[in-house]
């Protein structure tokens, strides 16, 4: 490792502790991502975003530190926030390991303890983001209510702004908003990590699963499973074998894991063009 004199010292003003030394870290897609070694002996991850906006990262240290809450109880495990501001992110460093079965089954029982902590309602008291995209989280009374006009017709929008969506998957997708109220079974808010994807989920060294860039927020259980569904994790049918042997899922959950990737696949379209748009109505047309 050498040393960034820049990001140095700005780590330095945030944790009051000397930087010994810095390298670059692969892998992120939006942020630029930093390990730091403190003189205190400590190891780092530093997030920078040029022009993030002023609540980005402090929005995000705040869905760590709540989805760490149940933490205790046999929650999952997210890493300590170290520091944050309008310009970065500084958490404990994660030293990767292997996955395995075991951990696997752990992760299962550790998702369904932090979602079982719930949440004061459908959304969060602010606002928040996920990727860079703004996510709006103004509660509502019903999950259905909830997931159509937070979740689904926002990006649904903005997909079709941004040319990524056209009229006859709008349409499709439109239709199964309409019927959400009979297709998803009522259940209490859970506390979610709610942008659960592979690349959010760390095999560590200590034989935990940690949990990283949430986009936190109180929704349907089956929204996080949803994800991790759609972009695979390993040992995943161990983790949801865990999950629903620790906190059972209502019947037919299977059957709306489609239901609940129709988010998602519209929040990547905003993000990516391609042809998810295409997957995401594809999905909503299960249920017409």
């Amino acid at each position: 490792m050498t040393r960034q004199p820049l990001v140095a010292r700005r780590a330095e003003e945030l944790l009051g502790t000397s930087v010994v030394a810095t390298a670059p870290v692969a892998g992120g897609d939006i942020a630029t991502a930093t390990r730091l070694r403190l003189s205190d002996g400590t190891t780092a991850l530093m997030k920078t975003l040029p022009h993030a906006p002023h609540d980005f990262f402090t929005d995000e240290a705040d869905g760590l530190r709540w989805l760490g809450e149940p933490a205790a109880d046999g929650g999952v495990q997210v890493p300590e926030v170290l520091a944050a501001d309008h310009e970065c992110l500084i958490i404990r460093w994660v030293e990767p390991g292997k996955n395995t079965v075991d951990a696997a089954s752990a992760f299962g029982r550790q998702l369904a303890a932090t979602h079982a902590a719930g949440a004061d309602g459908f959304g969060a008291a602010a606002d928040g983001y996920i990727g860079k995209l703004p996510l709006p989280n103004r509660s509502a009374d019903t999950w259905a209510e909830f997931y159509a006009v937070r979740r689904v017709l926002p990006y649904l929008k903005l997909a079709r702004d941004r040319g990524a969506a056209d009229a006859d998957q709008a349409a499709t997708i439109e239709a199964l908003v309409a019927r959400l109220p009979a297709l998803v079974p009522a259940e209490p808010p859970a506390r979610l990590h709610g942008d659960l994807w592979n690349g959010n989920v760390l095999w560590g060294l200590d034989g935990n699963v940690w949990l990283i860039d949430p986009a936190a927020y109180g929704g349907h259980r089956e929204v996080d499973l949803a994800m991790l569904t759609l972009f695979g994790l390993p040992h995943l049918p161990r983790v949801l074998e865990a999950y629903d042997e620790a906190a059972p899922l209502a019947d037919g959950w299977q059957d709306r894991t489609g239901l609940h990737q129709v988010f998602p696949l519209l929040v990547h379209a905003c993000h990516f063009g391609g042809g998810y748009a295409a997957r995401a109505a594809q999905a909503a047309a299960a249920y017409l």
